[in-house]
């Protein structure tokens, strides 16, 4: 008989063969297959080849502490915060600390290149906005500064402690006044301005990492800034690429699309060429894939960051279950026929959608309406993407949409047609949704883990903390949900965040027994800077909150 899954004493077990035994023994039953047979996908694969175990945690309880929890036996580093010198030049580590991914130094777990994104400001870096709202040229400039991205040196010393090593001379910070080259079909265009380059880049929310070990970055809600900074909108809102170990490697790829962007995932098809998922993180935005026209080549390595320029976006249609190709030629299709009806979302007469829908430059540009157009599903706020390594099937946070009625968000699941990620067709699934049955509210960032377990992290806003329906759930949380056996689609909390705070940015290194985590804009409710309503992560004599990134520790191989 097998046992029922124990919410209380819950197995995090790593990989299969040896692991196996771990996991029939903890009721989670064996995993089908091996992630190694599948199409390689580059997204959160914790060396899944290494067979190891990370042993037994108790989920924690939801909590109101103004602390970062976590299960008894594991503990955390403070590796950077905001504002912390980061380099020999004295660069400062920005705001609204978000993706995090980690890039080993000669193979190292322990010592390696840390990628963290900063999303946006608030008080404790800007400091008040005057009563008219307007902000002053400081502000501005501060603003720009502390958004963006942050490559930093990490190294866990003889005592197991994580540190950030200021030496490290490639420690650097990316952000509003960095210089990106544009690619891909709107570069040059009337649509961007005939900008072939653009300036800085901010809003920068979660990303992925690419089978070439670069990162991209992705920019969200970008128009705030770019508007007080009097900078043209359509520069911002692309997929970014940046090389952790080289700075003057900086991309902007359009043929991504142009939309609220939270993060990517990146896998192969069946016959090799390159696939982006990607999430529009706002209330009824749809879920895109690309697909590169030509095939990846691992002996060219970095080189492979072409195929992202030349390639078809798609977009998903969850009624009918097909890809639909969001390109010119198709919208130019749609507006010829005398029946024309502009779908929900999209404002315009036919003439002048044709006007505005010219070439793939104007498509890739205006992405939201020109999905909505050859008919993406509007969804309810599509945030991070991930595949999973095992089964090749793509899970999707969709966090919440009040207007839909969808309260506490869900998590989709897609099953591309074969199991190939460059297919047109697909079915898909609730894999789980949010609330009280659940023990979480509005997932957003994911992570699988070797086994195939999926680490959530949750989104409630601030100002909903412990109020109406989201009492239950206190401050918002790290959870764990395994993907397979019999305690498939069951939550366990592993971490609750400070208060106001939400975490983000889950990174294992590749042995799996380190955990790379954001804590993001603590404290995010305070107006006075003397009456701040979060000190974390509270060192002494701080007399404000701070966003930062923290190292994990505690993962065992087996046991308890």
């Amino acid at each position: 008989m097998v046992k029922k899954i124990d919410r209380r004493t819950f197995l995090s077990y790593m990989g299969t063969g040896a692991a196996a035994l771990a996991a029939a023994s903890a009721g989670l039953g064996v995993l089908e297959g091996k992630a190694s047979a599948l199409s390689p996908t580059a997204d959160h694969l914790f060396g899944f080849k290494t067979n190891k175990v990370s042993g037994y945690f108790e989920p924690i309880e939801p909590s109101k502490e103004d602390l970062l929890l976590l299960p008894k036996g594991y503990r955390y580093d403070v590796v950077a915060a905001f504002d912390d010198v980061i380099n020999k030049a004295g660069e400062k580590f920005g705001q609204g600390s978000d993706y995090n991914a980690y890039f080993p130094i000669h193979g190292s777990n322990q010592r390696g290149l840390l990628v963290n994104n900063h999303e946006y400001t608030n008080i404790f870096s800007i400091g008040p906005i005057a009563a008219d709202g307007k902000w002053t040229k400081e502000q501005v400039e501060k603003d720009l500064y502390y958004q963006g991205m942050s490559v930093i040196e990490v190294f866990q010393d003889k005592e197991g402690v994580w540190k950030m090593d200021t030496s490290s001379a490639y420690a650097r910070r990316i952000n509003g006044f960095t210089a990106f080259e544009l690619t891909g079909p709107a570069r040059g265009t009337s649509a961007v301005g005939g900008a072939t380059t653009a300036k800085g880049t901010f809003a920068n929310c979660s990303g992925g990492v690419t089978l070439w070990n670069t990162v991209l970055s992705c920019e969200e809600n970008f128009s705030e800034t770019a508007e007080r900074a009097g900078l043209p909108l359509t520069h911002y809102g692309w997929v970014v690429e940046i090389d952790p170990f080289d700075g003057k490697y900086l991309k902007k790829h359009t043929a991504l699309g142009r939309f609220n962007h939270e993060n990517t995932a990146m896998g192969l098809t069946a016959d090799g060429r390159v696939v982006v998922y990607m999430g529009d993180d706002k209330k009824d935005a749809c879920v895109y894939k690309f697909v590169s026209k030509g095939k990846y080549d691992a002996s060219k390595g970095r080189a492979n960051s072409a195929l992202l320029e030349d390639g078809t976006l798609y977009v998903a249609n969850l009624k009918s279950g097909k890809w639909a190709a969001v390109t010119a030629e198709a919208i130019a299709k749609l507006l010829a026929s005398d029946g024309f009806k502009a779908p929900s979302g999209v404002k315009g007469t036919r003439e002048e959608l044709l006007a505005k829908f010219k070439t793939q430059g104007d498509v890739v540009t205006n992405c939201h309406e020109a999905a909505l157009l050859v008919g993406g599903t509007p969804t309810d706020r599509p945030e991070d993407i991930e595949i999973s390594p095992f089964d090749n099937t793509v899970f999707v946070s969709h966090t919440n949409n009040d207007t839909h009625g969808n309260i506490h968000g869900h998590i989709t699941r897609i099953f591309e047609k074969d199991g190939d990620l460059g297919a047109t067709e697909f079915d898909f699934e609730i894999f789980i949704a949010g609330g009280r049955q659940s023990g979480f509210s509005s997932p957003d960032n994911l992570a699988f883990d070797s086994s195939g377990n999926l680490w959530i992290v949750t989104d409630i806003s601030s100002s909903s903390h412990n109020k109406g329906v989201y009492k239950t759930f206190m401050n918002n949380g790290l959870f764990v949900v395994p993907t397979h056996g019999p305690g498939m689609a069951q939550a366990m909390q592993f971490a609750s965040a400070p208060v106001e705070s939400e975490l983000t940015g889950p990174f294992f290194t590749p042995d799996e027994q380190t955990l790379f985590l954001s804590v993001q804009h603590p404290g995010e409710m305070t107006t006075d800077l003397s009456k701040p309503t979060s000190l974390w992560p509270h060192r002494p004599g701080d007399k404000i909150a701070r966003c930062g990134v923290v190292a994990i520790s505690g993962f065992r191989l087996g046991g308890k």
